[in-house]
């Protein structure tokens, strides 16, 4: 996969769709605004140097007072006023160590080279830093062709099959089992002295034709158990879901975690 394949993607979804309302929506309308405002607060950040990874418009650059933002797109750039630098795929043109706190929301999950754009993460914040990590959990295998929301008629029989198993397979009680399974697996592994230096996540072939519905487009499939155990094999700790039964458990929602020293 090319990077210009996906960059035409986005920049064509983004004219289409809220690149509009990059000038016109206030940060506290955004549907992340609580949550960031809340690590924000809780680590001190207002004055500290702080990267956007997958920063769109920059909505959030006026959170801080030391903001640094960055995506794929150079068209992005006529919307900010602070610092901002076009990523060449998972490389970001920031020199090492230079950030106290970063944060990503709902990007990673779109990221191509996942295990590259983490390391990205480690070698960009400073020791003692602190990231926000909210990519979409869990992106269902079947969103890319759109199963969930096409009628029977325009599948064949293995589409058919597919959407018929779809309610099951998006059950509560089924999830539950299957990820009980494996994150004991993992998790046992990690106690008895594995370190999972590779993130473990099944990939998808993203549709950047159609956009069937939310993450037709993703790449990735995390689940943020398995996010937990590579930060902490890379040294950080978990602040949002410490180990052991916290991090097990974990369903939903953004992680914090600290760079070790």
């Amino acid at each position: 996969m090319h990077q210009t394949d996906y960059k035409s993607f986005y920049d064509e979804r983004r004219d289409q769709t809220y690149a509009q309302n990059y000038t016109k929506i206030r940060p506290e309308e955004h549907g992340h605004y609580q949550e960031l405002k809340t690590f924000i607060d809780a680590y001190a950040l207002k004055d500290k140097k702080c990267l956007e990874i997958g920063s769109s418009g920059g909505f959030f650059q006026d959170m801080v007072e030391d903001y640094f933002g960055t995506d794929i797109a150079e068209s992005l750039a006529q919307y900010y006023h602070k610092p901002y630098r076009v990523a060449e795929s998972e490389n970001y043109p920031f020199d090492d160590q230079m950030f106290d706190a970063i944060w990503t929301i709902t990007v990673f999950e779109h990221i191509p080279h996942l295990q590259q754009a983490l390391l990205e993460i480690k070698r960009l914040l400073k020791p003692g830093g602190v990231v926000l990590f909210a990519p979409a959990w869990q992106c269902r295998p079947w969103a890319a062709d759109g199963y969930a929301v096409r009628p029977y008629s325009d599948l064949d029989l293995k589409g058919k099959l597919v959407k018929a198993s779809i309610p099951l397979r998006d059950s509560m009680i089924w999830r539950g089992l299957f990820f009980l399974f494996k994150r004991s697996w993992r998790h046992s592994r990690f106690i008895f002295g594995k370190k999972y230096t590779e993130i473990q996540y099944k990939k998808f072939t993203p549709n950047y034709e159609v956009y069937w519905t939310s993450d037709s487009d993703a790449c990735n499939h995390i689940d943020p158990h398995d996010a937990i155990l590579w930060f902490v094999s890379h040294g950080f700790e978990c602040l949002s879901h410490p180990l052991h039964a916290k991090a097990f458990m974990v369903r939903t929602g953004a992680l914090v975690f600290r760079k070790r020293l």
